[in-house]
């Protein structure tokens, strides 16, 4: 891992239907992020945070892609603040915010590999495919898009928005912990060739072997992978403070084992932690737990 840490945040609301993730940010930081992390990693900075425009300063647009051309901007703002933070060497662990905001961060770190010739892989942990497509979509919210935008399919301000395309290749994405999909974003999961692992492979085969295997798909052929966790992955009676709570979801121990995982591979380039709603949260139950599974990607060992 590089030297330092930079810590980057985005307090962006305007992919989702129901408010209050871009207070996200906040809540990890409330939850002592930077110091705690410099327990195990001397090396923190903060960046502070991504501007980010306000909903109710501007109309939706298209209610096919609400916002769409807001959340372009920021995440082309991101991806460079990303890039930048690669070039100094730093490693970026990016706050959010909803889930769109994975066009900006993924696409900065698959920029900065794509100059040295190289490819990533992606790793995504969430209860959702978020495989929509602005045609495909039943709400028009875009923080159900970011994943196709990654592999190639949907808008172009968001396929096209760092000059690689697809941002990364769909045979290096793993997906793991699925168990909300919408028809119509099924068909494309089939079609793209990511490499699905639902709720349900984690319970007859374990997340031991389930993430073995998604680590395997994304790290083939690739100089490291970028680490998407979507707080709705754990189950809400662990994180009830997420923008769409989904039943059935990874235990605490699951959750922290797939982390723990992730630290023992080596192959994490970047990380970013998303969907964390304080204002349905229980005194930032949620915060504190991704503040937690942090650590455990990063490194933190129980022995």
């Amino acid at each position: 891992m590089a030297h330092k840490v930079r810590i980057i945040g985005v307090p962006m609301d305007l992919g989702a239907s129901r408010r209050g993730v871009d207070m996200g940010p906040s809540a990890l930081r409330v939850a002592g992020l930077q110091s705690r992390l410099k327990q195990i990693h001397p090396q923190i900075e903060d960046a502070g945070n991504v501007p980010v425009r306000q909903a109710e300063e501007q109309h939706y647009g298209d209610k096919h892609t609400k916002y769409l051309k807001e959340i372009a901007e920021t995440c082309r703002g991101l991806a460079a603040i990303v890039e930048q933070a690669l070039a100094d060497g730093c490693f970026p662990l990016v706050l959010g915010g909803d889930h769109s905001l994975a066009v900006g961060s993924i696409g900065g770190v698959a920029r900065s590999f794509e100059k040295q010739g190289r490819r990533i892989g992606l790793l995504w942990l969430d209860a959702h495919g978020d495989m929509n497509t602005p045609e495909s979509s039943p709400s028009g919210n875009v923080h159900g898009m970011p994943l196709a935008a990654i592999a190639g399919y949907g808008a172009p301000e968001l396929t096209d928005l760092v000059g690689v395309r697809p941002i990364v290749e769909p045979r290096q994405i793993s997906l793991v912990g699925i168990r909300d999909l919408d028809g119509k974003e099924q068909r494309l999961m089939k079609q793209s060739g990511v490499h699905v692992f639902t709720m349900r492979d984690i319970d007859e085969r374990g997340m031991r072997e389930v993430m073995s295997e998604a680590l395997r798909f994304s790290s083939d052929d690739t100089a490291g992978v970028a680490v998407s966790l979507d707080m709705d992955f754990v189950d809400p009676g662990e994180a009830p403070g997420v923008g769409t709570p989904v039943r059935g979801g990874a235990t605490y121990r699951e959750a922290h084992l797939a982390m723990e995982m992730i630290a023992d591979s080596r192959a994490m380039v970047s990380l970013e932690i998303v969907e964390i709603n304080p204002v349905i949260d229980l005194h930032n139950k949620t915060g504190n737990f991704g503040v937690e599974l942090a650590l455990s990607a990063l490194g933190k060992r129980i022995l």
